[in-house]
């Protein structure tokens, strides 16, 4: 007989649900940990994503504030440069008010022609002797170093034809040039070469003056490979590309072809050329006649920066009295092969001395001036002797008196930069 006492009611019961209990407090204690390893992974997933905003938000601030630095210093390199752009402008117009007055210093004066003369022959009709055009009879003429002197007279005066003599295109018939106080014509070969390769020109007809199966490269560099063939063709490359860009074109128009380009982008080329070799004188022969009028004052506004950027002396021929007004430093008037007057811009529009200068002005708006009702349709050419004597401009002057047939006039002083070839003012 057992000495255990009997089993209490319900004890059995009471261990089941303890074990029950035990076990659904386990389940709890595994799905809370569960749900709180998902939470603690969403919270580091979530603390990722902050992070990386943050590392965004950084990056950007960071890239726009170097943008912001970038376009700051660009904007004070703008500045320094149209400061310094405005000193370099206000030296040259005080040199050249110096030169005007009559100051002249070695090495003012870049080309200088006396008594310049270019005939051409001429086929006489119906078995008659050869006649000769005098396209140029006697022009004095003088760059200054740093100006702008503009050229102007009627289709047919010599104006282009003189400035090529200038710059040794051509060979005049007689007179002289000398560049920077050498004689061209009259001295050695090695200053001819050297006029040549220290001038440049910019033709009226930009798809005319270029190679078509040339690309712009080819083109651009073609005067260093003339005049300094030791340099390597890379360097050639990289000159082109600056002179490009310099000029408002960019990298990828280096292999293209004329073809490819508007009017205004071709002569855009065409001032790289020009200027790629540093020449002292860039004779402009009307370069933007052939352009519409929107594109010629972002030419006319180019070459006047790029004249304060790099202190260049331009030759620029024209017969638009607007764009010489706006560009020019001095003026000289050209008709049939003469200078009949030159003087400072300003002075030259307010005071004309020459009836032919009052007969231009009068016949083109400048200065708000109404375009006036005159005849330029009318000019003689120089080929009959009878107009190789006298004033050339007397059939047509208003002013003409009978001395005018029988005397040559010869430019005079009016002021220190003002002179006129009339014998009556």
């Amino acid at each position: 007989m057992s000495d255990k006492g009997p089993e209490k009611p319900g004890a059995g019961s009471l261990e089941e649900k303890l074990e029950r209990a035990g076990k659904k407090l386990e389940r709890k204690f595994q799905r809370a940990e569960e749900k709180l390893e998902t939470v603690s992974d969403a919270l580091e997933d979530k603390a990722g994503q902050i992070e990386r905003s943050i590392e965004t938000a950084v990056e950007s601030l960071d890239h726009k504030l170097e943008e912001a630095v970038g376009s700051l210093d660009r904007k004070l390199d703008g500045l320094d440069d149209l400061l310094s752009g405005r000193k370099r402008r206000v030296e040259r117009e005080k040199r050249l008010e110096s030169v005007y007055e009559g100051e002249i210093a070695q090495g003012d004066i870049i080309v200088e022609a006396l008594g310049l003369k270019k005939y051409f022959p001429r086929a006489g009709s119906r078995g008659k002797k050869r006649d000769v055009v005098r396209a140029v009879d006697g022009v004095d003429l003088r760059v200054i170093r740093g100006e702008t002197l503009g050229v102007v007279g009627e289709s047919g005066c010599g104006k282009s034809t003189a400035a090529r003599c200038l710059i040794g295109l051509i060979p005049p018939t007689g007179g002289s040039v000398s560049f920077f106080g050498n004689n061209v014509e009259g001295g050695e070969k090695r200053y001819l070469r050297d006029l040549r390769r220290r001038t440049s020109i910019i033709f009226q007809d930009p798809y005319g003056s270029m190679d078509p199966r040339m690309t712009v490269a080819g083109i651009v560099s073609e005067p260093l490979r003339a005049h300094m063939p030791h340099e390597s063709r890379t360097d050639h490359l990289l000159r082109a590309l600056d002179a490009i860009e310099a000029c408002g074109l960019q990298a990828g128009d280096l292999f293209k072809y004329p073809h490819q380009f508007s009017g205004g982008q071709r002569q855009r080329v065409c001032i790289a050329r020009a200027l790629i070799a540093e020449p002292d004188l860039v004779v402009c022969d009307e370069p933007v006649s052939a352009l519409d009028v929107s594109i010629q004052a972002q030419i006319i506004n180019l070459l006047i920066d790029l004249r304060e950027a790099r202190d260049l002396t331009y030759a620029f021929i024209s017969h638009d009295l607007e764009v010489v007004s706006y560009i020019a430093d001095r003026v000289a008037v050209m008709y049939l092969g003469r200078v009949v007057e030159m003087a400072r811009k300003e002075e030259l529009f307010s005071d004309p001395r020459h009836p032919y200068t009052e007969m231009l002005l009068e016949s083109a708006p400048v200065f708000g001036r109404r375009a006036g009702e005159v005849d330029l349709a009318e000019a003689p050419e120089l080929v009959n002797e009878e107009l190789w004597t006298g004033c050339r401009f007397r059939n047509r002057c208003p002013k003409a008196k009978p001395d005018c047939a029988r005397t040559d006039p010869q430019l005079r002083q009016i002021s220190n930069s003002h002179v006129s070839a009339c014998l009556f003012t």
